[in-house]
């Protein structure tokens, strides 16, 4: 069953020295299915992909699928030790990153918790930046 939740989401991006840090504080939606734990929101402005919707599909500590719909398609797996190569759609355009996880620390449940990202990204196997995510519900 669908549950009603309210999350803060905060990025993390790390290119050389420097840090950019975004926070979203959103509703949303978390549920229960054959996959994993689903987390569903819709994105804003604050975002940059106003238009686009959101799924989390988490395994555990397993693996992690991000998938955006809507007016910016994309899909990152974030699955540690593997290098996967995935579909990123922005407003500027779409390509191809490739993602290699380090950590994925996962504590939620139907009830609420959080998730912990930790990933790099590049780009035909140039460096583009290190990457966090941390999700609270």
């Amino acid at each position: 069953m669908k549950k009603n939740i309210m999350l803060t989401m905060t990025s993390v991006q790390y290119v050389d020295k420097d840090r950019t840090e975004t926070e979203l504080i959103t509703s949303g939606t978390i549920e229960k299915t054959a996959d994993g734990l689903v987390v569903t929101y819709e994105e804003s402005e604050a975002t940059g992909f106003k238009g686009s919707k959101t799924t989390l599909t988490c395994d555990g500590n397993r693996i992690v699928d991000i998938r955006r719909t809507g007016a910016n398609n994309s899909n990152l797996i974030i699955e540690p030790g593997t290098k996967h190569h995935c579909h990123y759609g922005t407003p500027f355009g779409d390509f191809t990153v490739g993602i290699y996880a380090h950590k994925i620390e996962n504590t939620l449940s139907e009830q609420g918790g959080k998730l912990y990202l930790k990933y790099t990204v590049d780009i035909n196997s140039s460096y583009i930046s290190d990457n966090e995510i941390f999700l609270c519900i």
